[in-house]
């Protein structure tokens, strides 16, 4: 019996430019799915009033002479750049406030609480759980009780109630991946806790401190609930709340000026993600592996 050839291709190897074309077909339904969003925004943002409401016209080209109108309307006629700085303002201080508070307590349940640690950082991260929609009515009590209703300073108390908690035990995976024997060998070269925390852990954590800076911010920036109770002068909203609030005037939706803010306001959050992305998924996986 003749031996077989060397030449002969494996019995799946017919079936692998298929794997690849469902692959492929698959990615491009996915793209396309994320990117409708925000293609219907950009196209709707320079579309007429006509344009827009016509129900006889392809709602995913122009029909008529894009336009400036929805941005010179959005610039000019509202406070929509104070939106965006009000947001940048929140949302730095959240995330300051979160790695002031986070970092600490989470290396502290890591490294020194012991046993008991590890369930009271599960117990912290509960309290992230319970739904805001439970918790603003009683957040506005003490907001009015602290005296800072319609102010952004009513947003930086009330969002790290919910980031810090997540934060702290996002961290906690970190600080114990890090192995304790070189913090040890750290120490015995002189370091301090305190000196060994600040030189050698914090560097070896950056994964984490970004992904911390990533949710903190995003999450901060993108709040609705809160913003709603607690501000409802229009100079001190934030952008996810002014938009929708100062935009919509009776029965009447500027849905040009409205989509327009919206993919602006996406921009930043957007570019941000995109930087960070491989600290993000590094510090995700790595709260898994723990």
């Amino acid at each position: 019996m003749s031996a077989p050839s060397l030449t002969t291709p494996p019995a799946h190897a017919d079936h692998h430019p298929a794997r690849r074309g469902g692959l492929y077909l698959a990615t491009a339904l996915f793209v396309v799915f994320a990117a409708l969003p925000f293609y219907v925004m950009l196209i709707t943002s320079f579309k007429t009033q006509a344009d827009i409401f016509s129900p006889e016209i392809n709602p995913f080209w122009f029909s008529q002479a894009p336009t400036l109108d929805n941005l010179r309307l959005l610039f000019e006629q509202t406070q929509f750049v104070q939106w965006l700085l009000n947001t940048a303002y929140v949302g730095l201080a959240v995330v300051a406030i979160t790695l002031v508070l986070s970092v600490p307590a989470a290396y502290g349940l890591a490294r020194i609480a012991g046993g008991w640690g590890e369930t009271l950082g599960i117990g912290i991260f509960l309290s992230y759980l319970v739904p805001p929609t439970l918790l603003f009515i009683p957040f506005s009590k003490v907001i009015a009780f602290l005296g800072l209703q319609n102010s952004l300073w009513a947003l930086i108390v009330a969002y790290p109630t919910f980031t810090v908690p997540f934060c702290t035990w996002l961290l906690m995976g970190f600080f114990k991946g890090i192995p304790r024997d070189i913090e040890e060998q750290a120490m015995i070269d002189g370091h301090g806790r305190f000196s060994a925390f600040m030189h050698v852990v914090l560097p070896l954590a950056l994964p984490g401190l970004m992904t911390v800076v990533v949710f903190a911010f995003t999450l901060s920036t993108s709040e609705f609930i809160y913003a709603l109770a607690f501000v409802t002068h229009t100079a001190d909203k934030t952008i996810g709340i002014a938009v929708p609030t100062e935009l919509i005037r009776g029965d009447v939706y500027h849905w040009g000026p409205l989509l327009a803010g919206a993919l602006i306001a996406s921009i930043p959050i957007a570019v941000l993600y995109t930087f960070f992305i491989d600290q993000l998924v590094a510090g995700l996986t790595s709260v898994a592996r723990r």
